[in-house]
């Protein structure tokens, strides 16, 4: 009698370094499907299958509840880069598969319908006439005038709240919604009527003839394209994506902010009308993000435009990744599953051998070196199209000077001068609130932080002091709460009273805040923005929200604040993080036809990286940069883990770490000097949100070496009993060390 049970392996959302074996009817679900599963006595759990009729070590097995899926919803190859990533970083594998699927489908929901909306009026211009008092419904009309749009575009396009204005149209008989059935695209032509071409410079065209020749080789290697700001790299990204659509692929853009997606959103649907462009990113809400996944994996989304967590998405076809400012930290995951999202881009290329594109001014040390050594191609854009010339730069000495909340009079008047010639102003400071400190001058005390090691900011407009950190909030009285003081005074500035100082020089002139306090409410930042691309004079005042590819054209002054801080930090890539900064900052000047100018505020004018960057560009810094890693053995030519320890009381943590140092030092590669042990030390922060913070940095000259000791770490960690409030992370090829 033929076996009429078979076994899975199944992986679990737990963070545990194992997957379960369970058995199952026949016929068996395949790798990639969810299944849910028994867990413990009483509990079920979604589960995922990662292989499929395989032998078991285990006699007894308990049966699975049901299979969720009839097709697996990760393919061979996106299963092969999260066993991958799983090994690489040392994560939890049922965490990394996880990662993988929007929270609906983690949750175990269905896959949904999708639909499309299609215009169903023969007299436009009659219906145009009737809409003059339904300003959403008008501008709902108007896009799918030029083309059809998915209810997945019409989310990521951020149009606000578009389901109720559509169902008007519908009930006026000017729209009507179809389902989307699901077919092979074959490809063809991406042309189309209403498609929005910029005629392209000899240095693009040169550029973009070679990347066509190098995606027809059989192997494909990555693509380092480095631009100067406002070079035109997104016209590139098109263009190379062009073949791709036509061959009946899907295309990937990973951008590092979510503020970054709807103005690169729509110049794609505008030069793709005819083919479906997806969001994917935070900003989203639960059902919109498994709509668009869903749209990627069931290939009707021709192009995914997304954040670091869409490298996992999953394609029917992929053909191509770009991703842009490839540089950018926040590509890093900094909680949770701690991967690279560009790291794994690369990967994932390299499995489906299919091209990557990775587009910046200001490269990562790491793709600069993967370059030089032969390992990515490597192209420049060193000229802006047309007649437009980069900004001139120059640096304003703060000594001697007079200052108001952290500007200068030389760049106040700087201001003047170009609002007075209608063009439109920029300030950087990356310190949002009124003030960094809030103190009384009579008794000595200072608005701190309970749960942290660190000052709150004062923030003017609510009123209350916050902890950037933790978040704890504390309402702020006229009168000092230790002495009565009635007199409180700040020290530092931050946006907020910049913006004030602004208003009070410039009273007829918008002030716009950009900052997260100011765009906090959905759909505030595309509104702001837009202001700006109205081109009337405006003074923007923001974070680093700014600093990327934005393009205001009537934009001619941009003026950095505070730069002093980074030049002396103790962090090894803060002066590599400073250069991007100033660059892509400065970048924002001068897009359009007038002459841009750049003034950086600093009391260090003579320091060497300053005038280095501001005579000679990115590249030579980073040369410098590169050779000082190397003579110290710092990434990327050694190799780094951290593993980070906290607990509500400090001896814990400490205990801990000590305990697994002195473990791993007994191994042979400890002893033999192929791998240091550094610490256990406090963090930059010792304590923060009520619990004491420890780490101990692992160092290896060869990359095999340190992957070795952490297999070993992690079988140590398996054994060793930990207190049940200690928590621990291990972060492979950290960035950030606080």
């Amino acid at each position: 009698m033929p076996n009429t049970l078979g076994t899975v392996r199944v992986v679990i959302p737990r963070p545990l370094y194992q997957a379960f074996d369970y058995s199952c009817p026949r016929p068996l679900p395949v790798a990639g499907c969810r299944v849910r599963v028994p867990l413990g006595r009483h509990n079920t759990v979604v589960g995922i299958v990662s292989q499929s009729d395989i032998e078991s070590e285990f006699s007894r097995l308990k049966p699975i509840d049901s299979v969720l899926d009839d097709e697996p919803l990760l393919d061979e190859s996106l299963l092969a880069l999260l066993d991958w990533a799983s090994i690489y970083y040392h994560h939890p594998i049922g965490e990394v598969f996880f990662s993988a699927l929007p929270k609906r489908l983690r949750e175990g929901h269905e896959l949904s319908e999708n639909f499309e909306w299609h215009l169903n009026c023969s007299d436009s211009e009659s219906a145009l006439n009737n809409l003059k008092r339904a300003p959403l419904q008008r501008t709902l009309f108007l896009q799918l005038q030029a083309n059809s749009l998915t209810e997945a575009q019409l989310t990521s396009l951020h149009l606000g709240k578009w389901r109720k204005p559509m169902q008007q149209l519908q009930e006026k008989g000017f729209v009507e919604r179809r389902k989307i059935i699901s077919k092979v695209k074959t490809g063809g032509t991406t042309d189309h009527p209403n498609q929005q071409f910029i005629a392209l410079s000899d240095e693009q065209n040169q550029s973009l003839t070679q990347l066509l020749q190098w995606q027809q080789d059989n192997t494909q290697k990555p693509v380092l394209l480095q631009g100067i700001t406002g070079s035109g790299k997104t016209e590139i990204y098109l263009r190379v994506i062009k073949p791709v659509l036509e061959q009946g692929q899907q295309a990937l853009l990973m951008v590092p902010e979510i503020g970054l997606t709807p103005q690169l959103f729509q110049r794609f649907c505008d030069f793709f009308p005819n083919k479906t462009v997806a969001a994917l990113h935070s900003g989203l809400s639960d059902s919109q993000r498994a709509q668009n996944w869903q749209s990627a994996y069931e290939g009707d989304a021709d192009i995914v435009v997304g954040t670091r967590s869409s490298i996992f998405c999953a394609f029917k076809r992929l053909g191509i990744i770009i991703i842009d400012e490839e540089h950018d930290s926040s590509l890093k995951q900094q909680e949770g599953f701690r991967y690279h999202a560009r790291d794994l881009a690369v990967k994932r290329a390299n499995q489906l051998n299919i091209p990557i594109l990775l587009g910046s001014a200001t490269p990562a040390l790491e793709s600069l070196l993967n370059a030089e050594r032969g390992r990515y191609h490597y192209l420049q854009l060193k000229k802006r199209p047309g007649t437009r010339k980069p900004p001139k730069t120059s640096l304003i000495d703060l000594r001697g000077q007079k200052i108001e909340a952290g500007v200068s009079s030389t760049l106040l008047s700087a201001v003047g001068t170009h609002i007075r010639a209608a063009n439109q102003v920029m300030l950087f400071l990356n310190r949002r609130g009124y003030a960094p400190i809030l103190l009384c001058t009579q008794c000595g005390w200072c608005a701190t932080c309970s749960a942290c090691d660190a000052a709150m900011t004062f923030h003017s407009a609510r009123h209350k002091a916050i902890c950037h950190h933790c978040g704890h909030q504390q309402n702020i009285d006229i009168k000092c709460p230790a002495c009565n003081n009635p007199q409180l005074t700040t020290q530092g500035h931050g946006t907020e009273r910049v913006e004030q100082l602004l208003r009070s020089h410039f009273p007829e002139t918008p002030v716009i805040r950009v900052d997260r306090d100011t765009t906090s409410r959905k759909g505030e930042l595309n509104r702001k923005l837009e202001r700006v691309r109205s081109g009337e004079p405006v003074i923007l005042i923001g974070t680093q929200m700014l600093t990327k590819g934005h393009d205001f054209p009537n934009l001619t002054l941009v003026g950095i604040l505070d730069i002093d801080q980074a030049l002396f930090s103790a962090d090894y890539r803060a002066q590599e993080h400073l250069a991007q900064q100033i660059v892509q900052v400065s970048g924002r000047a001068g897009r359009g036809d007038r002459p841009g100018h750049v003034m950086l505020q600093t009391s260090q004018p003579q320091h060497p990286m300053l005038n280095q960057l501001l005579t000679q560009g990115y590249r030579p810094v980073a040369q410098q940069l590169l050779a000082e890693r190397q003579a110290w053995q710092y990434p990327p030519f050694g190799f780094q883990a951290l593993i980070r320890a906290n607990a509500p009381h400090f001896e814990m943590g400490l205990h801990f770490l000590d305990c697994l140092r002195n473990d791993l030092q007994t191994l042979p590669i400890v002893k033999a000097g192929d791998v240091a042990l550094l610490g256990p030390m406090p963090s930059p922060m010792e304590k923060r949100a009520d619990r004491y913070r420890y780490q101990l940095l692992i160092s290896a000259n060869r990359r095999s070496s340190l992957h070795w000791l952490l297999d070993q770490l992690i079988s140590v960690l398996k054994q060793r009993k930990r207190p049940r409030d200690l928590r621990y992370i291990l972060d492979v090829d950290p960035t950030n060390f606080m």
